[in-house]
C-alpha cells in the first residue's frame, strides 16, 4: 500500500489540522469595572411580621438595591422578631444603600403587625438616611375570609 503525501500543517499521528500557536494563548479579559450607579432618592419596604423583619430597599422604578433581614443578620429562632434585631437589619441594609449607591432620602413603606416596625424606622434615620414619608401599607381585608369557629372550652 502506498502512503499518501500529508499536507503541510497537520499533525502527525492524527492528520488533523495545527493549530497555529496564537491561537491556543488567549489574552486575559479583563472585565470593566461596573459604573456606581448613584440612586439619590429611593424607596424602603420594610416588611415586619412576628417572626422577622425584612428591609428592601428599592429606588424609585422599584429595582432592589439591597435588602436585608434579621435571619440573614444571624438571628435565629425567636429573636428575629424582636426589635434589636430589625434595627441591626435596617442599618446593614440603609449602609449598603449609603455608600454604594450614595443614597440620601428615602420614602419609608411599613407593612406588618412585628415589633420591628418602629426600631427598623429610627434605624435609618439613625444611619444617615433623610426620611421623607413613612407610610402604612399593610394590607386590611374588607371582610374578606371567613373566620374559623369559636373554639369550645
Amino acid at each position: 500500500m502506498a502512503k499518501e503525501p500529508k499536507a503541510a500543517g497537520t499533525t502527525p499521528e492524527t492528520g488533523a489540522p495545527a493549530k497555529p500557536a496564537a491561537a491556543t494563548k488567549r489574552k486575559k479579559e479583563f472585565k470593566k469595572k461596573r459604573e456606581r450607579r448613584v440612586v439619590p432618592h429611593g424607596y424602603v419596604h420594610i416588611a415586619a411580621s412576628f417572626n422577622n423583619t425584612q428591609i428592601t430597599i428599592t429606588d424609585t422604578d422599584g429595582r432592589v438595591m439591597c435588602w436585608s433581614s434579621a435571619g440573614a443578620i444571624g438571628f435565629k429562632g425567636s429573636r428575629k422578631g424582636t426589635p434589636y434585631a430589625a434595627q441591626q437589619a435596617s442599618l446593614a441594609a440603609a449602609g449598603v444603600a449609603r455608600d454604594q449607591y450614595g443614597m440620601k432620602s428615602v420614602e419609608v413603606r411599613v407593612k406588618g403587625p412585628g415589633s420591628g416596625r418602629e426600631s427598623a424606622v429610627r434605624a435609618l434615620a439613625a444611619a444617615g438616611l433623610h426620611i421623607v414619608v413613612i407610610r402604612d401599607v399593610t394590607p386590611i381585608p374588607h371582610n374578606g375570609c371567613r373566620p374559623p369557629k369559636r373554639r369550645r372550652v
